[in-house]
C-alpha cells in the first residue's frame, strides 16, 4: 500500500505561528498540525516498570472516557485548531485504547471527520483483521513499545511474552499498510542494547524508530535508571554510528531524533548549524510543550505534558482553546526561566527535556540532568 507521505513528515517542517503573545516556529505537517495525545482509557494489560500511570499505585481504579465526553473533546479540539488555523492530529492512547468499549465507534467518528490519527498501544490484541480495519478507518500509524533487543530485557520491563508478541504484531501492522513505529524508553537498564534495537528496527522494516529518556517517578527509580551526561552522550554517538551505517546500506527506516539533546550532538558534529539571521529570543524547534501539543486524560484533565505533573485544567470546565491560551499553559512558554537553557545559544532549537528535569528535581526549569554542555 502506498502511503500519502513519508512518516517523518507527520510532524515536521516549520512555519511562524503566533501562540499567545509570542512568535514561535513549531514542527508541523505539510498542513500545519496541532498534536493531541488522547488517553481514552487507563485500562491496560501490562504494568510496565517505567509507566507513569501506575508508578504509585498498580491497583489504581482504571477510568475510561464516556462516548458523550469523547464527542465533546473532539469538538473542542477542532474548535481550537479552527481558531488557530491548524490541523488536528490525534494520538489515541491509554492504557491500551483498543480495550475501550467505544474504540471502534471513535475510530469511525475520526474517519468520518477526515481526521489525521494514529495509535500508541499494546501488541496483544492486534491481528491482520484488526489492523486492516484500523487502516480502512484512516489510522496512519501504530506505535509499539520496544524496550530491549531481546525477550529477556524487554519482558523485564513489561511482562513475559511481550517481546515475541510485539514482533508478531509488528508484522500485522506492516501487512495492513499502516506505518509501523517503534518507540523505546531508554535508561541505564537497557541503554547498552539501544544500538542493537536500532538494528532490530531496521531488520523488521519499521517505518519509524525513536526513543526517549525515562522520566523518574520515584527516588528509587531515579537511582535505578540514572545515566550520567557523558555516558548519555556516548550512547548517542554509538547510535549515530549505527544509524549512519544502516542509512548508507540503504535502510528505509526513519530514525527520528526525538530527544532534543540530539540537537546538541548534531551541533557539535557539524550536522546542525544555527541558521543565519536566527533571532536569539525566538523558539524554532525543541520541546513542543506549551507550543503545539496537549494531552487529554480519561477524566477530561488536560496536561501540557503527560510525562510530568503539568495539569492546566479540565476540558469539561474550559474549552481546549481557553486552556491552551490560559495562564496555566503560559507557564510552559516562559523560556527565559530555564535555568541553563536560557543562557545557551541552542535554546531556540533544543532546551533538553523539561519532563526529565522535573522528574529529577520537581522543577521543569532546572537543567536537563543528561545535558553535557557547559554554559557560562
Amino acid at each position: 500500500m502506498q502511503h500519502d507521505q513519508k512518516p517523518e513528515q507527520d510532524e515536521q517542517g516549520s512555519k511562524p505561528v503566533t501562540t499567545g503573545d509570542r512568535n514561535v516556529r513549531i514542527a508541523q505537517d505539510l498542513r500545519p498540525t496541532f498534536a493531541f495525545q488522547w488517553h481514552i482509557t487507563d485500562e491496560c494489560d501490562q504494568r510496565c516498570k517505567h509507566c507513569y500511570l501506575f508508578s504509585e499505585d498498580a491497583r489504581m481504579a482504571c477510568k475510561s472516557m464516556t462516548w458523550d465526553d469523547m464527542l465533546h473533546v473532539l469538538d473542542s479540539c477542532y474548535d481550537l485548531c479552527e481558531r488557530m488555523g491548524r490541523q488536528p492530529y490525534f494520538y489515541i492512547t491509554g492504557g491500551d485504547p483498543i480495550l475501550h468499549r467505544e474504540f471502534w465507534r471513535l475510530a469511525e467518528e475520526l474517519h468520518a471527520r477526515g481526521a489525521m490519527w494514529c495509535i500508541m498501544g499494546n501488541p496483544f490484541h492486534l491481528t491482520d483483521e484488526v489492523c486492516c480495519r484500523m487502516r480502512e478507518l484512516g489510522c496512519r500509524k501504530y506505535q509499539l513499545s520496544l524496550d530491549g533487543s531481546n525477550a529477556a530485557t524487554h519482558d523485564l520491563f513489561r511482562k513475559p511474552g511481550s517481546f515475541d508478541d510485539t514482533l508478531r504484531a509488528a508484522a500485522c501492522i506492516k501487512r495492513s499498510g499502516m506505518w509501523l513505529a517503534l518507540m523505546s524508553t531508554v535508561s541505564s537498564m537497557n541503554a547498552a542494547e539501544l544500538p542493537d534495537m536500532i538494528d532490530l528496527a531496521a531488520r523488521i522494516e519499521a517505518d519509524v524508530f525513536a526513543f526517549g529518556r525515562y522520566c523518574p517517578t520515584t527516588g528509587q527509580r531515579l537511582e535505578e535508571f540514572h545515566m550520567e551526561p557523558l555516558e548519555y552522550r556516548a550512547l548517542l554517538v554509538a547510535c549515530q554510528e549505527r544509524i549512519d551505517a544502516l542509512t548508507d546500506a540503504g535502510c528505509k527506516t526513519t530514525f527520528q531524533k526525538k530527544d532534543h539533546l540530539w540537537t546538541l550532538l548534531d551541533w557539535e558534529q557539524g550536522r546542525f548549524r544555527i541558521p543565519e539571521g536566527a533571532q536569539c529570543d525566538k523558539v524554532y524547534d525543541g520541546c513542543h510543550c506549551g507550543i503545539a501539543h496537549m494531552t487529554v486524560l480519561p477524566t477530561g484533565d488536560v496536561y501540557a505534558c503527560r510525562r510530568m505533573e503539568s495539569k492546566i485544567g479540565n476540558v469539561h470546565d474550559e474549552s481546549m482553546y481557553d486552556l491552551f491560551m490560559g495562564q496555566n499553559m503560559e507557564a510552559h512558554r516562559e523560556f527565559s526561566k530555564f535555568e541553563k537553557c536560557s543562557r545557551c545559544e541552542l535554546a531556540g532549537w533544543c532546551r533538553g527535556c523539561p519532563a526529565v528535569a522535573a522528574g529529577y528535581t520537581g522543577n521543569m526549569y532546572a537543567p536537563d540532568p543528561q545535558c553535557w554542555k557547559e554554559v557560562d
